[in-house]
């Protein structure tokens, strides 16, 4: 029966290419819009990450609904000694925030004010490479305030200027003081750069009492896809008063619209395939429908209903698996390519800025278990366009196959 499908595929040639060149571009296609789609959303997750947001953080139990300084973590210490602990963290780092009022000579706004340790902080956030003017943060650097563009231009203050500061201490007693603007960041993320100004924790502690006290501790990770695995390792070990978010609960607006995205992305894809599956069918039943006499003969001659399911099925299994033997790298090929040198698109961060893109750059994700899937759609979507055909031919008799016209 193989030899006879491989005849037959030379012969109906018209019928042969059209079936390989629709089954070559949809698995191309498919390939390569995946890896567009989760490179896309991949590219989004990790630069929302590197603005602020960790990929883990912990939380003393009801600060995230209630905030405050009755929900801060008392012990810094005892909790980053557990995390020095646990395989897969790379880097951690504990925040003190608060919120209070930044005033020039001629502006006043309300600020999310908060201390960091800046060394830390380089490795967990964007905070450092998205300098603008002047200079990042160092232990040392006492009342310097790091501010986001968007902030300064709300206060109009320039580099060198005095901004006081109001607000609350951890132990809710009044606390003021005068920072001098020594640097200025723009993460893309235009809420973040105009609420948002940063102090060393060597300073900030001191001004507000928060030694060893923290409003959460950020955990950056090895590897961003155990993050589940990870965080339940942290919620054993951590004292119960304490609790471990992942990202997928602190990004949830952010998980939404990757989702719904996805959704109609997959909708459109599937809206494609629907095309392909057809056009793919109605050509089989064509080139069926005008074989009945062939196929009667080889009833005739002794091929049962079995024989001519398997000869058609050699066909299209030959025409699909040469097409994506050929598709397959040369799509697996591009994701990765461009999982290595992503392509730039000018204008997504500004577009995206609310959801914290920084970069026009915009990867294929390369992912051998993503392709392999692909294919296999294909390989199905192929298979099942003959059933139709193949029931058609064989409601046929032998005889009145023979004589059809």
């Amino acid at each position: 029966m193989f030899s006879l499908a491989l005849k037959n595929i030379l012969f109906y040639r018209g019928r042969s290419i059209t079936t390989f060149v629709l089954t070559f571009f949809s698995a191309l296609m498919f390939i390569v819009y995946v890896a567009l789609m989760d490179g896309s959303h991949g590219s989004m997750l990790k630069n929302a990450l590197k603005v602020y947001t960790g990929a883990i953080e912990i939380y003393k139990k009801g600060y995230r609904e209630e905030g405050g300084n009755d929900y801060l973590i008392e012990d810094v210490a005892s909790v980053e000694k557990v995390l020095s602990k646990i395989e897969g963290i790379s880097d951690y780092t504990s925040r003190y925030e608060t919120y209070g009022l930044l005033s020039s000579k001629d502006r006043s706004t309300a600020a999310m004010v908060a201390g960091i340790d800046p060394q830390k902080e380089r490795k967990l956030s964007e905070l450092y490479s998205t300098l603008v003017s002047g200079e990042y943060l160092s232990e040392n650097s006492g009342n310097c305030l790091y501010a986001g563009v968007d902030l300064v231009k709300k206060l109009q203050v320039k580099l060198g200027d005095e901004v006081s500061f109001v607000g609350s201490a951890s132990d809710n007693s009044f606390a003021a003081d005068l920072f001098k603007l020594c640097g200025t960041f723009r993460t893309g993320a235009f809420e973040f750069d105009s609420t948002a100004a940063f102090l060393s924790r060597s300073y900030f502690d001191e001004l507000m009492y928060a030694k060893n006290k923290a409003s959460y501790i950020n955990i950056r990770l090895d590897d961003l896809e155990r993050v589940d695995e990870v965080n339940q390792k942290i919620i054993k070990q951590l004292d119960p008063q304490y609790e471990s978010v992942t990202w997928k609960v602190l990004m949830k607006s952010m998980v939404q619209a990757m989702q719904v995205d996805s959704i109609f992305g997959y909708i459109s894809i599937v809206l494609f395939f629907v095309v392909i599956f057809f056009v793919i069918m109605i050509f089989g039943f064509i080139n069926v429908s005008s074989r009945v006499r062939e196929f009667g003969t080889l009833r005739s001659i002794g091929l049962t209903r079995g024989k001519i399911r398997l000869l058609l099925f050699n066909e299209i299994f030959i025409l699909s698996t040469a097409a994506i033997l050929l598709a397959t790298p040369i799509g697996a090929y591009i994701a990765y390519y461009f999982s290595l040198h992503p392509f730039i698109m000018e204008g997504i961060s500004e577009t995206y800025k609310d959801y914290g893109v920084v970069s026009d750059e915009i990867p294929l994700a390369f992912n051998l278990f993503t392709i392999s899937w692909n294919v296999a759609v294909i390989y199905l979507l192929n298979f099942l366009s003959i059933i139709y055909p193949i029931r058609y031919i064989n409601s046929f008799k032998p005889v009145e196959a023979s004589h059809h016209v």
